[in-house]
């Protein structure tokens, strides 16, 4: 018997449970997209058309230039072997002579392998449709919380926010001061346990017939195994409270980790199964490159990606606009 079914402690319910219907505000795509990848834009696109726009030979010092270049940017050594390698397939099938020629050849090469994070996430049935989400210290998980509640809020869906961060002194606050935001409930315990916030706050949106429940919960690196343990506990313990729980584990991730990004994507998806990503603070790094290493590694969806602190600053991920956006001149 789990303990904290023994628990005496009473969980609180904040906030109204009506949702906002705010509005995003309307804006550009392309320019989103644009401004968000300006710095990796710098760091890759620039570099790769100033080897593309050589009139040198194409030969293996052009390959050698390339994937110094994709390396440095985060790509990782496995995609960047792999984008190299169909590279040439295409240039010795196609017969490509002109460096624009290779360019548009890795271009669709690493668009193709992208397109594996675009993959829909299947959502598995049952009500509320309830969403555990992970990462480590600091990847921005409070912050994407409030911004899903957003999201979800403003197509007409009821929420319930779920304070799991119960390690870090003002996580429940912070979800709170989202949770007022946004209107929605938020549930959470002064001195409780994590599985036992997330247990209560499935019953309760169970109880009040609600769309979606997002369960914080605390950061923890991949190396701290005690806490991974725990984290795997939780996930076991949502399963008690709902058969269906939970429909779906999404990891946050930092874009600013870099190569880092993907050995927590690794680590994490071994302890829990990963269903989705989310890709925080793309705006304000170089190092967006790791989304190719990941995707070489699984094809996990990335459901969206951070493009600065507003409430609104959460955009799907789209592969060919954010390919548009490194390439463009």
């Amino acid at each position: 018997m789990f303990s904290f079914l023994k628990s005496n402690k009473v969980s609180k319910i904040v906030g109204n449970p009506d949702a906002s219907k705010i509005t995003d505000p309307e804006q550009s795509p392309k320019n989103i997209w644009a401004n968000s990848l300006s710095l990796m834009r710098s760091n890759l696109g620039q570099r790769l058309a100033k080897i593309f726009s050589s009139s040198g030979p194409i030969d293996a010092d052009l390959f050698e230039q390339l994937e110094t270049v994709l390396i440095t940017s985060d790509i990782g050594v496995t995609a960047t072997e792999q984008l190299i390698s169909n590279t040439k397939s295409i240039l010795k099938r196609d017969k490509l002579q002109t460096g624009q020629e290779i360019k548009e050849a890795l271009k669709s090469e690493m668009l193709r392998l992208l397109q594996r994070l675009c993959d829909p996430v299947i959502e598995t049935p049952g009500k509320p449709y309830v969403i555990l989400i992970a990462g480590v210290n600091g990847a921005g998980k409070t912050t994407t919380i409030g911004k899903l509640t957003k999201q979800f809020a403003s197509g007409g869906k009821t929420v319930l926010l779920a304070a799991g961060d119960t390690f870090r002194a003002a996580a429940e606050e912070q979800i709170k001061i989202w949770g007022e935001r946004n209107q929605v409930s938020v549930v959470s315990q002064e001195n409780g346990d994590s599985a036992a916030v997330i247990f209560d706050a499935i019953q309760s949106a169970r109880s009040k017939n609600v769309d979606i429940v997002l369960a914080d919960t605390a950061g923890r690196l991949p190396t701290q195994k005690h806490l991974m343990a725990e984290l795997e506990k939780v996930k076991r313990v949502m399963g008690k409270a709902l058969n269906t729980a939970p429909n779906e584990v999404m990891l946050v991730i930092d874009a600013n980790t870099g190569q880092n990004a993907i050995e927590q994507v690794k680590s994490f998806d071994k302890a829990l199964g990963v269903d989705s990503l989310v890709l925080t603070k793309l705006d304000g790094t170089a190092k967006g490159g790791c989304l190719f290493g990941i995707a070489n590694y699984r094809a996990i969806p990335v459901r969206y990606i951070g493009t600065g602190e507003g409430i609104d600053d959460l955009q799907p991920f789209a592969a060919q606009e954010f390919i548009d956006a490194i390439f463009e001149e």
